[in-house]
């Protein structure tokens, strides 16, 4: 089996993990948190989509930077068995690929915080 649908499988299974545990979080605080809407003015079926909305764009960008990683991560492993002087350049273009799911991350995070 080619190391490159071993890496891309392995990475979306990642995504699927961190998918799953943003969703177990946001289940668990989904009651305390409409105790508290039900006392502000702030319309229960928004705070669900707003939750909603989070949660798909710290998921979705997690399996993209997966899929990212492993393109980027098999081109880079070709290309250091060729030229390992190239470790540095390599090291910058797949930290490149994981930066989706951080921009993913502070999405979630700036929509949990306008939701209060």
């Amino acid at each position: 089996m080619k190391a490159g649908p071993l890496l891309l499988i392995s990475a979306s299974l990642i995504g699927l993990l961190i998918l799953g545990a943003a969703a177990a979080v946001l289940i668990s605080a989904a009651p305390a948190l409409a105790q508290e809407a039900a006392a502000s003015v702030v319309d229960p079926g928004v705070l669900r989509w707003g939750f909603a909305s989070g949660a798909a764009a710290a998921g979705v960008s997690a399996l993209a930077a997966g899929y990212a990683v492993a393109q980027v991560g098999s081109a880079a492993v070709g290309a250091l068995a060729e030229k390992p002087e190239l470790l540095g350049r390599v090291l910058i273009l797949v930290g490149l690929a994981e930066g989706i799911a951080i921009y993913g991350l502070i999405a979630a995070i700036l929509i949990f915080n306008r939701l209060g």
